[in-house]
């Protein structure tokens, strides 16, 4: 036997998360000779922290509308043949029990690690060869694909790039997917870090900064769309669900706008409050519907230190328009070590959307986080993860 010669294979998998496990074992159930590689030690690690390690594994409310891309219509066809219910139907299957948070969210009831081993037993039903600790070094073709790692090389008449983007790099994300796109002649599009916290600099920093760990429910948006879940003040800035969301539209030095009292006229509960209540604070006001910490500092940025009584109906309505409509400018976001995707990637213009092959590079396919498709904060990455890797595996 000539030790030198490349393994063979029909299919090569290049990552090992959601997207390539999906495709892997997509494609072996259909007898599929298929390898899938990995640089890490072990599969599925971005699945493993997940939604507190519960994995947040799809949302119910999953469809088109929750993507942003380049081009809004390009996922459609992947999350119509592959849904938000084949893949709950598969999670039942293998009894892995599971709950609806808020806004269709779902999550394990146990640990993530339930779904990474349902994964790897499809995987095993479907005699995919998985070999992680593999670094890849070059991906070329002549007359079929060639991969070379840092201890061997294959061979196989497809390529599939899941190697996801450049979010969290601790846990190993690089930019091979683009790389290797772009080395085939195929564009991307702009890439930067998604549902990510916001930062902040100057007097808005230093307002914000003392508010560390507040959280309270609010409506963020910027002029295109808004989002109204929960927010976290940080030594940094804002984080949160409603700010994650709102990161992906946002852009450089764009305004983005708060309501802090979604359900509430602040501009009536103050006047109504310095009727009712003359010589209470008005921290004391706002606490009854905000954290205490948080009306106490808004409290002091726009009021005399006076009763409420004391202070004039127009410097109160100015304070009410602030709580409901509050304009902030980001100085940035905290990149790619605390977002969750990367938003952007292989632009969809060169993908087949029933297929995810590259138009011009037959044998050639790219799916999940590399590509320009990304779902808002909630499960909805996941699924564009297994219904965009179902599509490769079934074409592959």
């Amino acid at each position: 036997m000539n030790v030198n010669r490349p393994e063979d294979f029909d299919v090569v998998v290049l990552g090992a998360g959601a997207a390539g496990l999906m495709c892997a074992m997509t494609a072996g159930a259909r007898g599929r000779r298929v390898l899938l590689l990995d640089h890490a030690d072990e599969v599925g690690k971005k699945i493993l922290i997940s939604g507190g390690g519960r994995c947040n594994f799809t949302n119910l409310h999953a469809t088109s509308d929750n993507f942003v891309s380049g081009n809004p219509h390009f996922c459609k066809s992947a999350l119509a043949r592959y849904s938000q219910y084949d893949f709950i139907a598969l999670i039942d299957r293998h009894r892995i029990p599971w709950h609806e948070k808020t806004l269709g969210q779902l999550f394990c009831d146990g640990s993530a690690r339930s779904v990474v081993q349902m994964l790897l037993d499809e995987c095993a039903a479907s005699k995919v060869d998985i070999r992680t600790s593999h670094r890849i070094a070059d991906v070329s073709k002549s007359d079929r694909f060639r991969v070379a790692t840092d201890s061997v090389e294959f061979e196989a008449d497809a390529v599939v790039l899941a190697t996801g983007g450049l979010s969290i790099p601790r846990m190993g994300a690089t930019g091979l997917a683009h790389d290797v796109a772009r080395r085939f002649g195929l564009t991307t599009s702009d890439i930067r870090p998604g549902l990510v916290p916001l930062t902040f600099d100057g007097e808005t920093l230093d307002m914000l900064r003392p508010l560390s760990g507040v959280s309270l429910e609010c409506t963020v948006g910027t002029d295109q769309i808004s989002f109204r879940e929960a927010l976290l003040f940080t030594h940094r800035g804002l984080s949160g669900p409603a700010v994650l969301q709102i990161s992906t539209f946002w852009r450089d030095r764009q305004e983005i706008f708060l309501n802090l009292m979604p359900d509430t006229d602040a501009n009536a509960l103050l006047l109504d409050g310095k009727r009712a209540s003359p010589r209470s604070e008005t921290r004391t006001i706002l606490s009854n519907v905000l954290p205490a910490r948080f009306a106490a500092a808004i409290s002091e940025a726009h009021l005399p230190a006076r009763p409420i009584g004391e202070i004039s109906d127009r410097e109160l309505s100015r304070l009410g328009q602030i709580l409901n409509g509050w304009t902030l400018v980001p100085a940035g976001t905290e990149g790619y070590a605390k977002a969750e995707v990367t938003l952007g990637g292989i632009d969809t213009n060169n993908l087949s959307s029933r297929s995810m092959e590259a138009k011009e590079v037959p044998g050639l396919y790219a799916i999940g986080e590399a590509v320009d498709v990304t779902g808002w904060l909630g499960g909805y990455n996941f699924q564009w993860a297994w219904s965009s890797g179902y599509a490769a595996g079934q074409a592959v």
